[in-house]
């Protein structure tokens, strides 16, 4: 029923309650009604549950659940998280599911069952959502958790130097404080589904008969709490489960003299039940070059016809190497297998040396590893050597309230040359050398809700993102129009040149005629003997930037991790200290108050 339908007696609701709610609906895109009225009910039921649990534990010993707690960058570490949930609850277990960004530090003195699964990105670096329970733990105000028993399960890649050292981290703090730990901590790597329902059965098979044994000596009747607003219903359309969606356009966005080359892609996602917001990203399978696979088939002295297994899967050795294997970006792992498979003394060592490995993996491809030391190897052996293909994720550039059924990335192309020859990226070859307009590419969304919009329209943003971090602040820009949200917005955006690497300029160019984009801040950074970059644009509107976070404004970041979001983090702690009277001290309390209030939020790779 149409809230102007609505009968004022029938309803609960004040006249001016209701006319706030017809107000707030008619701001909203269909996905955005969906979620609210699924938060709305959640909260009806927290509240309902909260009576029926108050007189279910009236009078009994209290009872203590298997706490969850879940540290996630890009949604892998929460699906394991959901996925010990339900393996808990199947077995009869009382389970509280939190996200660590909305754990209060304090309640851990309270926990007797406790699981973590986090992820590490960047240089060993918590999530966002770990941040502020990875440095309490590490605090003088931590508390002394004998007694509590403890299992940790950690995502990462090994592709990089620290691996899963986050989840090493947690481990080794809880344990410092006196927890148990009650099984041997998993560090799983990019292909991480089979090892991690192995690791939640051994954990909960260690941590049940505790758990059963005080919820029946407490009387048993211990309600699940809802913990966080649900989503929207979720796609049938998973990373397991992609959806083959049509490539519309691939369109190159800088010039023909610019040192980058960046495209722009549409996706059609008509036929499909994907849904997602402003901040999410869009996981994309590709399929590796044929004249490289060719070329391994060939130096190997292989049959590309001959069957090989991977997992329950059985095709041929060139399929599995075009479309489900990792060929491009090199990992620890594969050069140790490949080692043992083939005999080969002199990776053998470097394989025994871990600074020397990462140095020999970081220029070459696993393409350079193969051609450069063939071997007689069987082929199922080569397969057992590779990992299986993992999807990219891309910034979405667009709102479905603007493009409704499609979707829009910005992908820069890596191309580097070395060994002789050229190179490209695995996924950003594809798109821009490889797939033509109307192929077939498999997609999924992946929901990232540490980089969202302000619920409040009139809330004023700013926004960081050189390069292609302008990605997500394109679909910001197009949701906050589509909204008519009244709040200011500031764009900062870096690049080489003006004349060859202004992304998108037409489109900024028109928000800023339109008076949606109230500053635009540019920082070509070759355009002049001395380079600028957009952190430089941050100190010079210092005094500005400072007044907008006073008033509220939120702050956003995307692009480079290593060093841009670094700069940009300092420079917005020197902007607090001269505009702000604060010292270093205050001044980094004043960004994790901004961080705590979602006001300070970074999407960074």
């Amino acid at each position: 029923m149409l809230l102007s339908q609505l009968n004022a007696a029938a309803s609960p609701l004040t006249h001016e309650q209701l006319q706030k709610l017809q107000g707030l609906v008619g701001e909203l895109n269909p996905i955005q009604q969906a979620w609210v009225s699924g938060y709305l009910a959640a909260t009806a039921n927290s509240a309902a549950l909260s009576g029926i649990a108050g007189q279910a534990t009236a009078g009994a010993d209290e009872s203590a659940p298997l706490t969850i707690l879940f540290g996630s960058q890009t949604g892998n570490a929460k699906g394991v998280a959901n996925q010990i949930k339900a393996q808990a609850e199947a077995r009869g277990l009382t389970t509280k599911l939190v996200n660590m960004a909305d754990y209060k530090p304090a309640n851990l003195k309270k926990e007797k069952f406790l699981v973590i699964a986090v992820s590490t990105y960047g240089e060993g670096e918590p999530p966002e959502d770990a941040e502020a329970l990875h440095e309490f733990l590490a605090g003088k105000k931590a508390p002394k958790l004998e007694g509590v028993k403890q299992a940790v399960i950690g995502l990462g890649d090994s592709s990089y130097e620290f691996f899963c050292q986050t989840a090493k981290d947690f481990e080794a703090r809880l344990a410092a404080l006196g927890a148990e730990i009650v099984v041997p901590r998993a560090d799983l790597d990019v292909d991480y589904e089979a090892e991690a329902e192995a690791w939640i059965a051994q954990a909960l098979d260690a941590l049940e008969p505790a758990l059963k044994a005080q919820q029946q000596a407490g009387g048993g009747n211990v309600i699940s709490m809802p913990f966080g607003a649900p989503q929207a219903a979720a796609s049938q359309y998973t990373k397991q489960n992609p959806f083959a969606a049509e490539l519309s356009v691939v369109q190159k966005i800088t010039g023909r003299n610019s040192s980058k080359d960046v495209r722009h892609i549409e996706i059609s996602l008509e036929g499909s039940d994907i849904t997602y917001q402003p901040g999410d990203s869009l996981g994309v399978y590709f399929l590796n070059d044929p004249q490289e696979v060719a070329a391994v088939i060939d130096v190997l002295k292989l049959d590309n016809a001959q069957t090989v297994k991977i997992g329950e899967l059985t095709v041929s050795l060139e399929t599995a190497l075009i479309e489900h294997l990792e060929l491009t970006q090199s990992y620890p792992g594969f050069v140790e297998k490949y080692a043992i498979a083939t005999g080969n003394e002199e990776l053998s060592a470097l394989a025994n040396d871990k600074a020397a490995l990462r140095a020999y993996i970081e220029e070459r491809q696993i393409f350079d590893v193969i051609k450069q030391n063939p071997a007689n190897i069987e082929a199922q052996a080569l397969v057992d050597c590779c990992r299986k293909l993992q999807a990219r994720l891309y910034s979405i550039a667009s709102s479905q309230a603007e493009v409704e059924d499609e979707v829009h990335l910005t992908v820069g192309l890596v191309e580097f040359d070395t060994f002789g020859e050229k190179h490209f990226g695995g996924c950003s070859g594809y798109l821009a050398n490889r797939a033509e307009e109307g192929t077939k590419v498999k997609v999924f969304s992946e929901h990232n809700d540490n980089f969202r919009l302000p619920v409040d329209n009139a809330t004023p943003v700013i926004m960081v993102g050189p390069g292609t971090g302008i990605a997500p602040f394109r679909a910001f820009l197009q949701e906050r129009e589509a909204r008519d949200a009244e709040g200011e917005n500031w764009l900062f955006f870096g690049n080489p040149h003006f004349t060859e690497d202004f992304l998108y300029q037409v489109e900024i160019q028109k928000y800023v005629k339109s008076g949606l984009l109230t500053h635009v801040d540019l920082a070509f950074s070759r355009d002049q003997a001395e380079k600028i970059y957009v952190q430089d644009r941050l100190r010079e509107k210092g005094e500005a930037v400072f007044a907008w976070l006073e008033k509220g404004a939120h702050f956003y970041v995307c692009g480079d991790a290593s060093r841009m979001a670094k700069d940009v983090h300092q420079a917005l702690i020197n902007i607090i200290k001269t505009h702000g009277g604060k010292d270093d001290e205050q001044a980094e309390q004043y960004l994790k108050a901004l961080r705590s209030a979602n006001r300070y939020q970074k999407d960074v790779y």
